[in-house]
């Protein structure tokens, strides 16, 4: 069955670099530079959402992973999976950070491109950093109790929509007979106060300032698939063929630094602080990612056959040509 799916006019513009919604930079220095004999450090831009997902990344160059790995990295940020992906695709930049959906999207419209690092991953436990939230006084106790309701999420074409389609549906409601909405995440715990919306797909830091606020959470929709893989790095297939030293390079910092993250959750909290506008009393409640290295085909074989039953994607997600190569 067909979702019912319509644009919703935002609440409010404010906090949107908190969420990372905001605009990207301006810079446009995205052009590497080759390090010379005598062991200069070689210049390579990334592009990366102001959010928590992104953490390892902006611990891993004060870390001087990557320095050590012989890269300068200069981090650029984006509104959006759209924007990086077009300053990869564009050269820009030379790797962007991008939710896995949105990847899978653009590998079906043709663009050549694919991770070459995972990024941030759903913990697998009850709680997370994204949840399905109704207000206090809801009648609603389940996913599945949704249907007939209007329920927000940040974008259509995502991970974030499609995991929360799929929560109705493990639940045992039928997801196609709820009114899907898109509302920015800033804007979504005032939708829900003044009574537009009957729930709300959202992340960190909007879950906390939205339970803060008297709401409830019904559900955490990452958990619903085990171990789900949320988001990573990736690239075009021609840089990656025609510069493995540079992919290598990159990775193995970028693997470090996800396992440091992983090991050092207070590190990534402050971290978080020096390019995000969350406060610090919140900053020290929201829930974190998983900073994982390996990849989990099984979750993200789950996600994808969800991807194409919700019409996401028209054809099967090739996961060889979406992960990295082995």
């Amino acid at each position: 069955m067909k979702t019912t799916i319509r644009t919703f006019a935002t609440v409010a513009a404010a906090t949107l670099v908190l969420a990372g919604c905001g605009g990207g930079d301006d810079d446009d220095s995205g052009s590497s530079t080759d390090g010379g004999d005598d062991g200069a450090l070689r210049e390579i831009t990334v592009s990366a959402i102001p959010i928590a997902d992104t953490a390892a990344i902006w611990l891993g160059v004060e870390q001087g992973f990557f320095e050590e790995e012989g890269l300068d990295v200069e981090i650029t940020t984006t509104g959006g999976g759209a924007e990086a992906m077009a300053n990869v695709v564009s050269g820009d930049v030379e790797f962007a950070f991008g939710n896995v959906i949105s990847v899978m999207i653009a590998i079906e419209q043709g663009l050549d491109v694919r991770y070459v690092s995972n990024g941030t991953s759903a913990s697998g436990t009850e709680g997370g950093f994204g949840a399905l939230v109704v207000p206090a006084d809801s009648d609603v106790e389940s996913p599945a109790d949704l249907e007939g309701g209007l329920v927000s999420v940040n974008n259509f074409s995502n991970i974030v929509a499609v995991t929360a389609q799929y929560s109705v549906d493990q639940a045992g409601g039928d997801q196609s007979l709820i009114e899907w909405v898109e509302i920015p995440f800033p804007d979504a715990p005032a939708a829900l106060e003044q009574g537009e919306i009957d729930a709300a797909m959202i992340v960190e830091p909007f879950v906390t300032q939205a339970v803060d606020a008297g709401n409830r959470v019904i559900a955490w929709p990452f958990q619903d698939i085990e171990n789900l893989d949320i988001a990573g790095y990736f690239a075009t297939n021609a840089q990656i063929e025609d510069d493995p030293e540079l992919t290598e390079a990159f990775t193995t910092a970028m693997h470090r630094s996800l396992e440091y993250s992983e090991e050092n959750p207070d590190e990534v909290r402050r971290i978080i602080a020096t390019y995000t506008e969350i406060p610090e009393e919140m900053l020290a409640r929201i829930a974190l990612p998983n900073y994982r290295v390996e990849w989990n085909r099984e979750s993200l074989q789950e996600l994808a056959d969800a991807t194409l039953e919700y019409g996401v994607v028209s054809e099967p997600v090739d996961l060889d040509a979406l992960l990295p190569v082995e």
